[in-house]
């Protein structure tokens, strides 16, 4: 069960529409899991510093069990997040930063228990 959430300084109207969709749809491929399980969360429009600069800038934070959790993995999956989030955003790559957290089953809650029991 991924959560992608998405950062940005630039204004919503800069944004492509559909944009939670298109990302939801690209971390399903990227990662591996049907989109039925990507949840995914844009906030445009957020007063951001990065590398010091206040230029237009995003960060991505995508958590998920089992399939963020080695170097390897994340390497793969930071090139093809890049190549979406460049291409729909129309930032370069040095204004993009992603951080990625693996969880366990048992940190996520679903239905009134958690994702160990389900």
């Amino acid at each position: 069960m991924p959560f992608l959430e998405l950062e940005t300084s630039l204004p919503g109207a800069r944004l492509p529409p559909g944009l939670g969709l298109e990302l939801c749809s690209a971390a399903a491929d990227i990662l591996g899991k049907p989109a039925e399980r990507v949840n995914v969360t844009v906030r445009s429009g957020v007063p951001m510093v990065l590398s010091g600069s206040a230029e237009p800038c995003a960060q991505l934070i995508v958590s998920s069990i089992g399939v963020v959790g080695t170097a390897e993995q994340n390497q793969r999956h930071s090139a093809r997040f890049f190549e979406f989030l460049t291409a729909r955003l129309g930032l370069r790559p040095e204004r993009i930063v992603i951080r990625f957290y693996p969880l366990e089953p048992w940190q996520i809650g679903k239905n009134g228990t958690v994702m160990t029991f389900m």
